[in-house]
């Protein structure tokens, strides 16, 4: 049996062209993967990364397993994109966008230019709209967040939170919209704060400006510019009708 990766020659290549790699016989690069697509300004891939793809690309100054062996699969990372270690499958990472250790995100999702996240993050068919910040424990599929005009000025999701998107039918009619795209790519609207500890019966949406206290599981739309402080449900029993939806024209 070979010592040597699979993607010897991939790896030769991506080092005569100026890529990083501290720890070459550490990676594996699927037969698929193109050289022409990554980049050798200033990207570094760490030691235990995979990567995988025919779509891929890595963009300068891409940085790939800081804290932890990462994963991508058919992915496209713009300039200076980070993910310090976990699994990413067809998606894109638009400039200066990051995660750190732990993320898993699947496919359809988009992260705009420096939107990011901290530890454990889940995402699936998610929009990050530009400098989105989410905190640590979080799963928040199925959502599209905007709000904020700069990297100091931004939407966020506090720690701890989840955004619910599955129904006893086991459909996903259950997408939730945090400020909306017509005025969101405008980058000039007030931001939108989701307290950490929380969560999200989708579908709902959320005004810009607004603020979801901490602790709480939202389950009702937020217009502009308020402060809601979501409350536990009261103790009762009702009979359960499969395949009907309370509210539905909120959702058609």
């Amino acid at each position: 049996m070979s010592t040597q990766p699979r993607a010897l020659k991939t790896i030769e290549a991506l080092l005569a062209k100026g890529v990083d790699i501290p720890n070459p016989l550490t990676l594996d690069i699927g037969p698929e993967v193109d050289p022409a697509r990554i980049s050798g300004d200033g990207a570094k891939l760490y030691p235990g990364c995979r990567i995988y793809g025919a779509k891929t690309v890595i963009s300068a100054g891409v940085k790939l397993g800081a804290e932890a062996p990462q994963t991508i699969d058919d992915c496209r990372l713009g300039p200076n994109v980070e993910l310090k270690g976990g699994y990413a499958a067809k998606s894109v990472f638009l400039d200066g966008a990051n995660l750190s250790l732990g993320h898993h995100v699947r496919e359809g999702s988009i992260l705009e230019e420096e939107a990011g996240g901290a530890h454990c993050v889940g995402l699936k068919q998610t929009i990050l709209f530009p400098f989105v910040t989410l905190g640590s424990l979080i799963n928040f599929c199925d959502c599209l967040m905007a709000g904020g005009t700069s990297r100091s000025d931004h939407s966020e999701v506090g720690s701890s939170y989840i955004h619910f998107n599955f129904t006893p039918s086991g459909d996903k009619t259950t997408p939730s919209v945090f400020g909306d795209v017509a005025r969101g790519v405008m980058l000039r609207e007030r931001p939108i704060f989701l307290g950490g500890q929380g969560g999200t019966v989708g579908p709902v949406t959320v005004g810009y400006g607004s603020v979801v206290a901490a602790g709480g599981v939202l389950r009702d739309d937020v217009p502009e510019g308020q402060l809601a402080m979501p409350g536990a449900l009261p103790a009762r029993r009702t009979p359960f009708v499969p395949s009907t939806y309370r509210a539905a024209y909120r959702i058609v």
